[in-house]
């Protein structure tokens, strides 16, 4: 093995000369470009022939600057293409490749010469630009080496399928041009290859792995067929990897219709956008847009209400059982989050067409100009085999056109000859070169004066009606508000509009609701359904340029939420990625797996693939945590070895915080990069790290507004710790008192999966019952 490594060095040698010549050519080559993009800029108007004495001479300007345009737009991109080019370059020379294939072709002209195919993050050809000597690892044949060990193996090309034998499959570490390790293997990726990347410290953000794709998550990242893709995944199981591979991937193969744009994650919180925003820049791609659910309907809602997010709800059914309204606002979050309620609020819509709209009078200057019962008046004086959003749009134009002729009325009024007496030069000039141009001017200089007047007055009243008429074609005439409200003064809609049975507690419900829509307040299971009427009677706010939609901890969206992101995204593509061990909202929290899901694709267009090991934590963490949820069993640990989770008790509070430094301070002298203290709400985090912050000077408390993910010693709430990961985790209350619920178990699980090296959790009085409720050791590693 030592003399073929030495011939494998050899070849890396080849190959990285030939990358650090092309980066010197390329450097050179963006370097001119970008004199030549700031010479451009700087002498454009010297290169374009500017004339506009008459029409012929105004064209050829325009024509002389579009050209100008056109020349400067050519070289941007060529600029950019080049600077994406050197990016991947300078990535290759450190580390041209991970793997490689022999693979010999069952085509009719191979000829029985095993190829010899390695592959990278980028593809690289030789000087002749004829031979890859690099593939990128996008391409179709590099999925054989995710989907195959060395014997018979096929792989699929947009001209079909491609069998053969593959004679040998090899990894490699390489580090700075200079082989590390390298290793022949079987089907999977080699375990060594594994440990070393797995075995690494956390980062500030996440990894690329595409040396270390499994094939189950190969088969994520390559699926084009579903128009769902469901992933269900293990804590750790690489779900959100190979999502963002996928990403990379679409982008490679549909490169020439398919553009970053049309691509939209939404992810749990916005700490996690910072997370990941690195590995697609790292794949050479550049980012998808990134939201979160809040955002997008804080964004459509946010100048009408005070909108509740998910984490003040969470704060709220974590710490506020004490409340006697408790029962009945949980019972609401998970009702009103149910297909049962938004078919109900369809049949509500639908009703709306015959009678119940409510609409807001017009007002100008302190007094209505149109009252809101005639525009009710004309609503339904259409005919109603028209669709609710037809016939609001034909309201809008009647509105308009009666702005119009309101607004002719208003130029005789005495506040338009006040306001006419303040104007500024600017006005007058304005009103005598339209008049002009109208040729509105006779030899009468009183006419003259005349239609200067008329001229001003139309003018004072456009400006001020603008905002009248923006609202009308925004229809804020219509008063969504008690509209929606209505559905909860008369608690016994609900029971007319629905078959389905009504809630025991609907009419605390109703009160609930109501009294929080009068203080301007919209509870966060309220905002989709509010949005869904809103835009059933609006027409729906649809964006069709998205092509592919990701939707990240899918088990913490209500299938109201899926329905509402499907009617908004109708183009889209959907894959979406969770872990129902880690269903902690009050909506999720029922165990009915990825049921909001159904019904949103036939079967025909629905795939689902289940990702069973966990390569995040220990073998010890995992076997620790995998322990207190039902299917724990199922769930594989990948075989690296750490150290066996603790569990402490303190006597006391003010021991609990001791054992606590303790830990902190033991942590930080090793070195360890990133440590998590969770806390099980914001307000036992907020205590925390008041307690330790004169401590540790760097101590860092995340809140829901942290937009950055960093490296260092954190305190954070349980509910933001989703999606990320710890050097070592450390859990501040385990007692019963703290995680005492039933319905808390996947909230406890999802903060112990956290860690990926060392797990710490410290108690008062007696231990949650989930760390009690032991099942017997595994057997074997």
């Amino acid at each position: 093995m030592q003399e073929e490594q030495r011939l494998e060095q050899q070849r890396v040698d080849r190959v990285t000369a030939l990358i650090r010549k092309q980066i010197d050519h390329l450097q050179d080559k963006t370097g001119v470009v970008r004199q030549e993009i700031v010479d451009i800029r700087r002498n454009f108007w010297d290169d374009v022939t500017v004339n506009f004495e008459d029409a012929a001479e105004a064209a050829e300007t325009a024509a002389s600057m579009k050209q100008q345009a056109e020349v400067l737009l050519e070289r941007e991109h060529a600029h950019g293409r080049a600077e994406q080019q050197l990016k991947v370059l300078i990535k290759l020379e450190q580390s041209p490749y991970f793997g490689r294939m022999d693979f010999i072709p069952d085509t009719a002209d191979s000829d029985g010469r095993a190829e010899h195919i390695y592959l990278g993050v980028g593809s690289l050809l030789d000087e002749t630009g004829s031979h890859y000597l690099i593939y990128d690892w996008r391409a179709p044949v590099s999925s054989l080496y995710y989907d195959y060990p060395p014997g018979p193996a096929e792989y699929t090309t947009p001209g079909g399928s491609i069998e053969g034998e593959m004679t040998l499959k090899r990894q490699y570490v390489i580090r700075r041009g200079v082989i590390a390790s390298m290793f022949d293997t079987g089907v999977t990726i080699g375990d060594e290859l594994l440990q070393e990347v797995l075995g690494q410290q956390s980062d500030a953000q996440m990894k690329t792995i595409v040396a270390t794709i499994q094939r189950e998550q190969n088969q994520i990242i390559r699926n084009e067929r579903a128009r769902l893709l469901i992933v269900q995944g293990a804590a750790g199981s690489g779900k959100t990897s190979a999502a963002l591979q996928r990403v990379a991937y679409l982008l490679y193969r549909y490169r020439d219709t398919l553009n970053a744009d049309q691509i939209v994650l939404f992810s749990p919180n916005p700490m996690f956008n910072s997370y990941v925003s690195t590995v697609l820049p790292e794949l050479g791609e550049q980012n998808m847009q990134q939201t979160t659910y809040q955002q997008y309907v804080e964004h459509r809602l946010g100048e009408s209400f005070a909108l509740e997010d998910p984490f003040v709800q969470m704060e709220y059914t974590l710490g506020a059982l004490d409340d006697p309204d408790y029962e009945a606002k949980i019972a609401s979050i998970r009702y009103k989050s149910g297909v049962p309620f938004m078919e109900a609020v369809q049949s509500y819509a639908k009703s709306l067409g015959e009678s119940g709209l409510k609409f807001k009078p017009i007002r100008f200057r302190g007094r209505t100009i149109v009252p809101a019962e005639r525009t009710s008046e004309y609503f339904y004086s259409l005919h109603d085999s028209l669709s609710i959003p037809n016939r609001m749009r034909m309201t809008s134009e009647w509105l308009l056109k009666e702005l119009t002729r309101l607004g002719k009325e208003e130029r005789s009024k005495k506040w338009v000859q006040d306001e006419m007496e303040l104007l500024d030069k600017e006005a007058y000039i304005h009103a005598y070169n339209e008049l002009q141009r109208k040729n509105k001017f006779t030899e009468d200089s009183f006419d003259d004066f005349r239609h200067e007047q008329e001229m001003l007055s139309a003018m004072i009243v456009q400006e001020r009606f603008k905002r009248l008429r923006s609202r009308v074609k925004k229809m804020k005439y219509i008063d969504m508000p008690a509209i929606y409200r209505a559905l909860f003064t008369d608690a016994g809609l609900l029971a007319r509009l629905t078959e389905d049975d009504v809630p025991a507690d609907w009419n605390r419900i109703c009160e609930l609701t109501e009294e929080r829509l009068n203080r301007g307040e919209m509870g966060y299971e309220d905002a989709t359904p509010y949005l869904y009427l809103a835009e059933s009677l609006e027409g729906f706010h649809t964006n069709t340029s998205v092509r592919h939609l990701f939707i990240d901890e899918a088990q913490d969206y209500s299938a109201f939420q899926f329905h509402y992101l499907k009617r908004i995204f109708p183009m889209a593509k959907m894959t979406v990625l969770g872990d129902l061990n880690q269903s902690i909202f009050a909506h999720s929290a029922d165990g009915r797996g990825f049921e909001p899901l159904s019904g949103l694709f036939s079967p025909e267009e629905t795939e689902k693939i289940v990702l069973h090991r966990s390569y995040r934590s220990t073998r010890q963490i995992v076997e620790f945590t995998s322990d207190m949820v039902e299917n724990g069993a199922e769930i594989i640990p990948f075989n690296r070895n750490g150290e066996e989770p603790t569990v402490e008790r303190a006597g006391n509070k003010e021991e609990l915080l001791l054992l606590i430094k303790a830990k902190l301070d033991e942590l930080r002298s090793r070195g360890v990069p990133s440590i998590a203290l969770i806390g099980k709400t914001a307000e036992e985090s907020k205590a925390l790290f008041d307690a330790l912050k004169t401590a540790y000077a760097d101590l860092r408390l995340i809140e829901k507004e942290t937009v950055t993910f960093e490296k260092g010693t954190v305190v954070i709430p349980s509910y933001l710790a989703k999606g990320v990961e710890f050097d070592a985790v450390v859990i501040s209350d385990a007692s019963a008192a703290s995680y005492g619920k039933e319905s808390e178990r996947r909230l406890f699980y999802t903060v112990c999966t956290r860690a990926m090296h060392e797990l710490h959790l410290f108690y008062c009085g007696e231990p949650t019952m989930f760390l009690t409720e032991r099942r017997p050791a595994r057997s074997g590693g």
